[in-house]
């Protein structure tokens, strides 16, 4: 009987995908503490700083009062939800966060990749690091000066942009008094900030190309455009699929910072976005529950189209996060 149970476990033990995985993590820490040990302090402020505050994901479920602090505030379930829901501004907010993300989607997407697929048929070395560097330095300006840069440009009165304008007889434009220049001005700007750094990844991703194949292309007459489009953009195709499911991933999350600071009064119905709005309910107005249902919600949203993207991919290109 003995034997039987022992054979029992022993066949069990080899079926059981948990059990296998279990037996080669131990085998694999053992021999590989050392790497183990360097996860630790990066595991621990993940812990500290990305899980524990998880906790206060229930704020959204309760109406909180500080004073009785998380566990002894009132559950009120999805009232605040429907708050959100039913307000006159979320037609209004959802349709400005999509729009602008879907606006970057469009034109934010493709620049670094047309940036690096030009960049990479380049074959003087002193035009190309210039260039490079040139579109690599705003990334490394701040989003303050970034935004005030912008109020100069387009200012109505001695904008660069207005005055360039007067010279073909075109009347000034108040640029950040009207909402629909907003979507244009804040994407537009973010390709400028980010096309050079964007197009990093796409440059490396071009390095690992067998060289071999360009000289082949030289010698069957193929021009820049057939290079570029039988050879680089087959080679960076994964790249471009694992970048669309992450960019995915933030479809309303539209930046905070860059946002409230070209927001005003005018321009407000195209800047209001769920991020702004929740600093102004949540820490200006003290709604902690409702700003915490709203931004509960945004990253629902966030989840379930980083998963359908990943699906998509996989089912269309094989290529995917997991």
């Amino acid at each position: 009987m003995a034997e039987a149970n022992n054979m029992l476990s022993s066949d069990v033990s080899r079926t059981n995908p948990i059990i296998k995985i279990k037996k080669w993590l131990i085998k694999d820490i053992k021999r590989n503490y050392q790497l183990y040990i360097f996860l630790i302090p990066g595991l621990v402020y993940l812990f500290i700083f990305d899980f524990l505050p998880m906790y206060g994901v229930q704020i959204a479920f309760k109406s909180f009062q500080i004073s009785k602090g998380i566990w002894g505030s009132p559950w009120v379930g999805f009232d605040h939800f429907k708050r959100f829901f039913k307000s006159y501004q979320f037609i209004n907010i959802l349709r400005n966060t999509l729009g602008i993300s879907l606006y970057q989607l469009i034109v934010g997407f493709p620049a670094p990749i047309f940036l690096a697929l030009v960049l990479n048929q380049v074959r003087n070395k002193f035009f190309k690091k210039l260039v490079q560097t040139v579109s690599y330095a705003p990334h490394f300006i701040s989003v303050v000066v970034i935004c005030g840069m912008i109020h100069l440009f387009l200012s109505s009165r001695n904008g660069l942009v207005n005055i360039i304008l007067g010279y073909f007889g075109v009347d000034s434009i108040f640029f950040m008094g009207r909402p629909e220049w907003f979507w244009t001005i804040y994407v537009i700007s973010g390709v400028w900030v980010g096309i050079g750094w964007g197009s990093i990844i796409y440059l490396a991703a071009l390095t690992s190309v067998n060289t071999e194949l360009y000289d082949a292309a030289d010698i069957d007459g193929c021009n820049k455009l057939h290079v570029i489009w039988y050879i680089d953009i087959p080679a960076i195709v994964p790249t471009m699929v694992i970048m669309l499911i992450l960019r995915m991933g933030n479809m309303m999350d539209v930046g905070f910072q860059k946002t409230f600071l070209l927001q005003n009064d005018l321009n407000l119905p195209a800047s209001e976005v769920i991020s702004t709005y929740v600093y102004k309910v949540g820490l200006v107005g003290s709604q902690y529950s409702y700003s915490t249902a709203i931004g509960f919600f945004n990253n629902v949203v966030n989840y379930i189209l980083v998963v359908l993207a990943n699906k998509v991919a996989r089912s269309v290109s094989e290529v995917s996060l997991w």
